[in-house]
């Protein structure tokens, strides 16, 4: 191999760690932590969600940003628009790389998120639809349409709010692509590597085919955090983006 070809293929492997986002739900600090010490180095981002920050505080971010990863933190905040925005600009100070609101919180709440999140580094993100719901469940919580068209709204209604990015469905991501263009990051939880179970997720697809159609960051949970050797799986799984 030559320096020219090492150096493209190191280019490739940090790219695809670059999209792997690893979902630590956990309650314990030191198991939190085990989890990131090993996957240092091995995955771009670890998300902190409801369960790890509740049981734990806002130091669990910087606990986890001490040891050198970025963090996605996932609070979903969804209010009105005054106590959304001292929410989101109490979040962002802790310096995490993205935080997430629920677009259906609506534009006025999205638009003072936004002005919240301004200057801090801190990348904010739109939920459009939950990768737990199908169109069934869609229209018994009062919103018709499917799940495609929910999305695609919600996407929209965020960009046009000024966030940087949504969170969506990998069945949703081409769509959005297309509607919204390729500055608006897409972030795409529910997937799941071929032979893993879905669990509460609905509506999945394979690491490979999200990034295909479009996503620039997966997010992976229970088949890293769950296995055996989760750096294995997490480098195993960034192998198969390559």
């Amino acid at each position: 191999m030559t320096i020219m070809q090492a150096t493209d293929r190191a280019i490739t492997d940090r790219l695809a760690t670059d999209c792997l986002i690893v979902a630590i739900d956990r309650s314990s600090r030191d198991e939190i932590l085990r989890l990131a010490d090993a996957l240092h180095g091995a995955v771009g981002m670890l998300k902190i969600g409801l369960q790890a920050f509740i049981a734990n505080g806002p130091p669990i971010v910087r606990d986890v940003m001490a040891r050198g990863l970025k963090v996605f933190l996932d609070l979903k905040i969804h209010d009105i628009p005054n106590t959304a925005k001292r929410a989101v600009a109490e979040a962002a100070a802790l310096g995490a790389a993205m935080l997430t609101v629920h677009v259906s919180g609506g534009q006025a709440m999205l638009r003072e998120s936004v002005k919240a999140a301004e200057g801090s580094g801190t990348a904010l993100l739109g939920v459009t639809v939950l990768t737990s719901l199908d169109d069934t469940e869609l229209h018994r919580i009062g919103f018709p349409g499917t799940s495609l068209e929910t999305a695609l709204r919600m996407a929209k209604l965020a960009q046009e709010s000024g966030l940087r990015g949504v969170v969506a469905s990998p069945h949703e991501v081409a769509a959005i692509r297309e509607a919204c263009g390729s500055g608006m990051r897409i972030v795409v939880p529910g997937i799941r590597p071929e032979g893993s179970e879905a669990g509460d997720q609905r509506r999945t697809t394979t690491p490979a085919a999200a990034i295909a159609a479009g996503a620039d960051y997966i997010v992976v949970g229970r088949p890293i955090t769950d296995a055996g050797d989760p750096r294995a799986a997490a480098l195993t799984l960034v192998d198969s983006l390559e």
